[in-house]
């Protein structure tokens, strides 16, 4: 585009511009775009901040959920984009994912894997590096809270048992379910997750804590250690 017959968002209508627009129509008149043009502000010499967002969704196929997954440095490829407006995005985004998962939260109570993986869904199921998670029940499977137990790479990602098993007591939690996820998509369990899972059965015999399950969850789907017979 010839900087010459470029318009900035200032030189729109006024009820064009995202921020007025949000102020007079309220933030679900506007698009996706719009809505991200307001978190960055500005453009850059050539294009407007919304037709930046544009272009940025366009990337990531117009899907927030993959635009989430975008990572600091790949948000910075795009011109315009700085350190500044690419954390203003991922913690936008991190906010949205974190609403999603205090929703899921209000389950309450545990009755399946199914619910479970509601639960879990929201919190890692789109993630692009693993993370193994622990819930915390009490005897009538009702949500006490969950932890974070440690963050991997792409592809595993390491668990201190003991530690794991400290704060279930703390929690005086007398059943758990534990949950990794896995960025690849594919549901098969390793055999570090077979052997995790044992040593975790072991951990909660002793203590008297019920391992009622396993989740591997990714973005759409689930594996169930329990509902396949290998707890």
């Amino acid at each position: 585009m010839n900087p010459s017959t470029h318009f900035t968002i200032k030189q729109w209508s006024e009820s064009d511009r995202p921020r007025e627009k949000l102020l007079k129509q309220g933030a679900r008149a506007l698009s996706s775009a719009e809505l991200l043009a307001i978190l960055i502000g500005s453009g850059n010499s050539k294009e407007s901040a919304v037709r930046l967002s544009q272009r940025i969704l366009a990337s990531v196929s117009n899907s927030l959920t993959e635009l989430e997954k975008m990572a600091i440095s790949q948000l910075t490829k795009f011109r315009g984009i700085g350190n500044a407006k690419a954390v203003s995005i991922s913690a936008a985004l991190e906010l949205s994912r974190r609403r999603r998962f205090e929703n899921s939260e209000n389950l309450s109570k545990i009755t399946s894997s199914q619910s479970a993986f509601e639960l879990l869904r929201p919190l890692i199921g789109d993630l692009p590096h693993e993370e193994f998670w622990i819930v915390f029940l009490n005897n009538s499977h009702v949500f006490l809270g969950s932890q974070q137990l440690s963050k991997g790479g792409i592809s595993q990602t390491t668990v201190d048992i003991r530690l794991a098993l400290k704060q279930t007591l703390l929690h005086e939690s007398t059943a758990i379910i534990l949950a990794h996820n896995h960025p690849s998509g594919t549901l098969k369990p390793s055999a570090s997750d077979h052997e995790i899972t044992k040593k975790f059965r072991k951990g909660c015999d002793i203590l008297d804590i019920k391992l009622l399950d396993h989740l591997i969850v990714t973005e759409n789907s689930y594996f169930s250690f329990a509902d396949n017979g290998d707890l």
